[in-house]
Order: structure tokens, then C-alpha cells, then sequence
């Protein structure tokens, strides 16, 4: 007797579009957490498992080449079979497979276990951007919803370093697999509560042919930008990635132009808007992932922070993320969505240059201006850029066009990591020569010659973020040049069917 109402109450909360855009949120922060706590937990695990650097590296980049290639697969998966069922099971696995993950048995079952991870974790993002732009017919409050979601996805590398410092400093590196089944426990319970059934629609085929073709192009892109530095941009390896990618590309083209229901539709790149989305949302989140990179080591290397000090950083930028995301789309209803991107990029931009005079004598309180002009500036721009990603395509292509956008995420911060890595080790060779053309020296015994090396190494080094912050904020600035062309519109509107309409109005 006393679970019927609960059972109606929950039937009238299934659908409404703010308890549909919680539950994602904290799949979400659940996929991108482990995205990054696992990077704090490196040392123990080589620790217990005796490998070197090199071979450790391949535990984040398993996981990051699963999630690239099955983010566009799932997003149209969700478009073919239903978003809520897709986003239900991957959650289930999700935290199946952490569990196993946390009780990995040596490097090889974990490397297994993490691609399995990047896999079912793949399904969240597209399926959630489609969830809530089916939610929120009215289009002020789908894009303040969309804006909000994304800077999640920011957030959540934000945290990530703080809990996953926290757990490894106070647990053991297995509890940052362990933790995904409380958080994943409660999403699945929210996610059975509070999401919408799938509307019975056209089912069509699903392209498995493409989806290899589409998995080898992007796993020679993804492994050359991630691996390359390590490797050498020019070598064997790398070569053979950039033949691969080109190949694989050119195939991938071939077939999916000629498939009925492809996984990339190519006629998204002929439309001005999505293009000018992805062009921007390549380099702003290939800004923030660079810096996000740098701004630990930085302070690790100099400041002498550890880890999980140094996680506390980014807690202004993670503060002014949802602050300003849900702004931007007021923003964007008032003026056209091109003015706040470019602002938004504009004070990214801005942020990062005021990194550029980085100094050993610095405090937490210097670097908290910086990052809340950077964060609010990425804030301002999540939203138009999300929701001009959701309607400038039909309802029935929102999860191809989120998998799309997702992956372009993915690739810019990838590639932003690897561009800004590469920088800052060129600028240090070259800063070495440069300091110590410019340098006395004061005797010449063995440890006074010794203490000046080092010294005219850190000197570069420290010349180096300067160089490397200042390209960073040029790239974002060039980013704000990009969105003043940046096109939208509301067609997508006309495609939602009047039923819809009603249901989403009267909040499911």
C-alpha cells in the first residue's frame, strides 16, 4: 500500500526535464572523473605492478581511444534504438566494469578493463546531450540546460584531481575504480526514476562496417597525438598512424556517403553551423585541457604542491564554470550567440595571459583571478556552442550531431595536451641555450659548475610556461575570432512533433 504513491510520484517526475537534466549531470561527472582520478593514482600502481613510466601511460590511453571511437557509435545507437535504454545499460556496465578494474590482477587485465571502461562510458555523453534537447522543447531554457551539463564535463576534471589525490593519499590507488559504485548506484537509481521511456520511432540499420572503418581512423589519430611526443613526431611509429589516419579517413568517407543510415553523416559539414561549432569547441576545449595539463606541473615542480594541492588550483575555475554557463544562455537569448562566444573566448584568452608571468613566489591567491576569468569564459560559451550543436539538425540526428561534437571535445583536448607538451619542451631546449649564453658564473669547481646547471635548467624552464601560456592564449583568442562567424538557428524546432511538444511543456 505504501509504495503506490511513491510509484505515482515517481511516474510524474519521469520526464520532467530539470530532474532529466540531474540525472545525467551525474553521469557525467561520473565518466569524467575517471577520466582523470586515475592519472593521480600512476606512481602506486607502477608501484605494485613494476612497470616503467612509458608502459603505465597506456592505462590512460586505452581508455582514451575506446572513449573516442564508441562516442560517435553510441551517439547514433541513441538516435537508432532509444537514448534512455543506451544511456541505462552503459551505466549498468559502467560500474560492472569498474569493480573489475579495482580488482585488476596485474597491467594487462587493467589496460582490458579500461578500454572496457572508455567503451560503456562512451555512451553517456551523446546520450545525454540528446536526453535533455528532447527535454527542453522551449529553446531559452534548452540552451541554459545544455550550457549547465557542459560545464560538468569541465568541472569533473576539475574535481577529478582532488578526489582521486584524496583517495590515494589516504586509501589505496584501487578506490579510485571502488568509488565509481556509490556515485554509479545512485545515477542508475535516478536514471530508472527520472528518465523518460524512448518513443517508438524509425529503427533503421546500424552501420557496423563504418563503425571499424570510423574505429581505425580515429585509434591512428588519437595514439599519434598521445603517444607521439613519446615516440617522435616523426617516427616509424608515428608514421604509420598518420598513414593509417589518412587511409582509414578516406574510407570511412567512402562508405559513409553511400550508407542510408551512416554513424558520421557527412552533410553535417556542409552545414555552416555545425562547422563553426566544431571549430571553436576544437580549440577551446584543446585550451582547456592544455592547461589544465600544465598549471599541475607546474606547481608540483616549483611551488613544490602535491598532488591533491595542486588539484586546489582549478577550484575558482570550478566554481565559475556553472556559474557562468546557465548566463551565457541568458546571454546568448538577448544577443546573438556569436557576441558571447567571442566574449567567453576573450576572457579564456585573457586568463591564460595572465598566466604568462608565472613565478616560484607565487600563492593559491595569484592564480585565482586568472582561472575565474578562464573558467567564466569557458562558461560563457558552453552553452550557445551546445545548443547551436542540438538545433540546427533534426530531432531525430541529435545524438549523431552530440557524438560528433563530443569527439571533436575529445580530439581538441588531446590534441591540446600534445601541442602544448611539445611547446613547452622545445621552448626549454631552446630557453637552456638562451640562459646560459646570458649567464656568470662565479667559479668554476665541480659543485658550483653543478648548482649552475641546474639552476639555468629551472630558469628555462620556468621562461618556458611563460611561452607556452602565451601561444595558449593566442590559440583561444583566435578561438573568439572564429565565433564571430559562428552561425545558428532554430530549425530544428519545426522537426519536434507537436505531441512532443505538449509533453515536454507539461514537463513529461
Amino acid at each position: 500500500m505504501s509504495a503506490a504513491p511513491l510509484q505515482k510520484a515517481a511516474h510524474r517526475l519521469t520526464g520532467h526535464p530539470w530532474l532529466v537534466l540531474t540525472t545525467v549531470m551525474v553521469g557525467t561527472l561520473l565518466i569524467g572523473l575517471d577520466r582523470t582520478v586515475v592519472n593521480l593514482a600512476m606512481p602506486k600502481i607502477m608501484g605494485d605492478f613494476g612497470i616503467t613510466v612509458g608502459t603505465a601511460a597506456w592505462i590512460a590511453t586505452a581508455y582514451i581511444i575506446s572513449n573516442a571511437i564508441f562516442v560517435p557509435v553510441f551517439g547514433k545507437l541513441g538516435d537508432l534504438f532509444g537514448n534512455r535504454v543506451i544511456y541505462l545499460w552503459s551505466f549498468v556496465g559502467f560500474i560492472v566494469v569498474s569493480m573489475m578494474a579495482g580488482f585488476a590482477w596485474g597491467f594487462t587485465s587493467l589496460v582490458f578493463f579500461r578500454v572496457l571502461q572508455g567503451l560503456v562510458g562512451a555512451a553517456v555523453y551523446p546520450t545525454a546531450m540528446s536526453l535533455i534537447a528532447k527535454s527542453f522543447a522551449e529553446p531559452k531554457a534548452r540552451a541554459q540546460a545544455l550550457g549547465i551539463w557542459s560545464s560538468s564535463f569541465a568541472i569533473s576534471a576539475v574535481i577529478g584531481p582532488l578526489l582521486g589525490g584524496y583517495l590515494v593519499d589516504n586509501f589505496n590507488w584501487r578506490w579510485v575504480f571502488f568509488i565509481n559504485l556509490p556515485i554509479g548506484i545512485l545515477g542508475l537509481i535516478m536514471t530508472l526514476l527520472f528518465l523518460p521511456q524512448d518513443r517508438p520511432g524509425e529503427r533503421g540499420t546500424f552501420d557496423w562496417f563504418g563503425a571499424v572503418l570510423l574505429s581505425g581512423a580515429i585509434t591512428s589519430l588519437v595514439l599519434v597525438v598521445d603517444r607521439g611526443q613519446d615516440w617522435g613526431w616523426l617516427s616509424s611509429a608515428s608514421m604509420i598512424c598518420y598513414l593509417g589516419t589518412l587511409v582509414f579517413g578516406y574510407l570511412v568517407y567512402r562508405w559513409e556517403t553511400r550508407h542510408a543510415h551512416p554513424i558520421i553523416d557527412f552533410k553535417f559539414f556542409s552545414n555552416p553551423i555545425i562547422v563553426s561549432v566544431l571549430a571553436v569547441s576544437f580549440i577551446s576545449f584543446g585550451g582547456m585541457m592544455g592547461a589544465m595539463l600544465l598549471l599541475p606541473v607546474f606547481a608540483q615542480t616549483f611551488l613544490h604542491y602535491t598532488a591533491t594541492e595542486s588539484g586546489y588550483l582549478f577550484v575558482p575555475m570550478a566554481l565559475a564554470l556553472p556559474v557562468f554557463a546557465p548566463l551565457g544562455a541568458r546571454l546568448s537569448s538577448s544577443f546573438h550567440p556569436r557576441y558571447t562566444v567571442a566574449f567567453g573566448m576573450g576572457l579564456s584568452a585573457l586568463g591564460l595571459f595572465l598566466l604568462m608571468n608565472l613565478d616560484p613566489a607565487m600563492t593559491f591567491s595569484d592564480f585565482v583571478l586568472p582561472l575565474v576569468l578562464f573558467g567564466a569564459g569557458l562558461g560563457l560559451g558552453m552553452a550557445p556552442l551546445t545548443s547551436a550543436a542540438t538545433t540546427s539538425v533534426p530531432l531525430h540526428e541529435v545524438g549523431m550531431s552530440s557524438g560528433l561534437l563530443n569527439l571533436t571535445r575529445n580530439i581538441g583536448g588531446a590534441f591540446g595536451i600534445a601541442i602544448f607538451s611539445t611547446i613547452l619542451a622545445n621552448a626549454t631546449n631552446a630557453n637552456v641555450l638562451m640562459v646560459a649564453q646570458n649567464s656568470h658564473i662565479l667559479g668554476s669547481t665541480p659543485i658550483i659548475l653543478g648548482e649552475a646547471t641546474q639552476l639555468i635548467i629551472l630558469k628555462a624552464q620556468l621562461l618556458s610556461y611563460d611561452t607556452v601560456f602565451g601561444y595558449a592564449a593566442a590559440a583561444m583568442l583566435i578561438g573568439g575570432i572564429v565565433a564571430l562567424f559562428l552561425r545558428t538557428t532554430t530549425g530544428s524546432e519545426e522537426e519536434i512533433p507537436p505531441e512532443l511538444l505538449a509533453e515536454a511543456a507539461a514537463g513529461g
